[in-house]
């Protein structure tokens, strides 16, 4: 079960100082808490997605939608994030996100259509279509290493988009739907997408189970970014850890959410530390 198949969305307007529900010229989106009983910590999702965008925001300069807490007349908590595909006269911005551009469906490719790709794909496409292409593909590396780090499980090819802007070139959307999803779903698959066709059978991951930064820096060479940068992208995640930590601390995650998305940090990060350079540290 995936967060996206029970996650409830409503859009709403403002009028004078009240938010109110609407089914047209919508300038939110909220989200309250997640509404299915087989998943874990549901009543902590509108907070996980507002700490993560805040993390992807506030610690690694991630370009995110603007986003919020607020809370219902019965003191519940729900998710809310400001559209950011209208323009100032309502009309909207043309915007694609990339199961549409991989011409993706649930009559075409079945019910699973938005994990029928690999992220490699995404950048194939951002080459073809965004005329910035080389900041538009570290935008996504730095974007895939960060669903991996947090643990977000659940970034398909629907939560990748590009959105024309006025000139007429195409450029990527600021990120959305960001959450720690291996909170509510703990034994779900680490990643949405695979990196690239093949990447299963890469030594790494054929010998750990698991993606490591052999594979992101792999990822990244297909994506050409060079294995300097790619390396400095990964060893700021690596970095950040304490900082993390204390954002996440800070949060209003219950208890047990708040160790489990610091334990699933601390794991990933492991993960793609540079082990050459632990291996020469230690023998120091």
């Amino acid at each position: 079960m995936s967060i996206s198949g029970v996650q409830l969305k409503y859009s709403l307007r403002r009028e004078n100082k009240e938010l109110v529900m609407t089914q047209t010229a919508g300038e939110y989106i909220i989200k309250p808490a997640l509404a299915s009983t087989q998943l874990a910590a549901i009543k902590d999702s509108p907070e996980n997605e507002h700490l993560t965008m805040q993390i992807a925001r506030q610690l690694f300069r991630i370009r995110t939608a603007a986003n919020g807490i607020i809370h219902f007349s019965d003191g519940e908590p729900a998710y809310i994030t400001r559209r950011f595909d209208l323009k100032s006269d309502q009309t909207k911005y043309q915007q694609e996100d990339f199961a549409q551009l991989l011409n993706r469906t649930s009559v075409s490719h079945g019910q699973n259509y938005k994990y029928d790709a690999t992220y490699e794909e995404i950048g194939t496409l951002i080459k073809m279509y965004v005329p910035a292409a080389i900041p538009a593909l570290e935008e996504l590396f730095r974007l895939v290493v960060f669903n991996y780090v947090v643990g977000n499980g659940d970034a398909h090819l629907r939560n990748f988009s590009l959105i024309q802007l006025q000139t007429g070139e195409y450029r990527l959307t600021p990120a959305y739907d960001l959450m720690s999803t291996k909170l509510h779903t703990p034994y779900e698959n680490d990643i949405a997408l695979e990196l690239y066709e093949g990447c299963l059978e890469a030594p790494f991951y054929s010998a750990y189970g698991y993606y490591g930064r052999p594979d992101f820096i792999e990822f990244a060479k297909r994506l050409a970014i060079t294995e300097k940068r790619a390396s400095g992208i990964l060893d700021n995640y690596i970095n950040a850890q304490e900082k993390m930590t204390e954002i996440i601390q800070k949060s209003g995650l219950s208890p047990e959410s708040k160790n489990s998305y610091i334990s699933t940090v601390k794991d990933r990060l492991f993960r793609i530390i540079d082990m050459t350079k632990k291996s020469q540290a230690n023998k120091k």
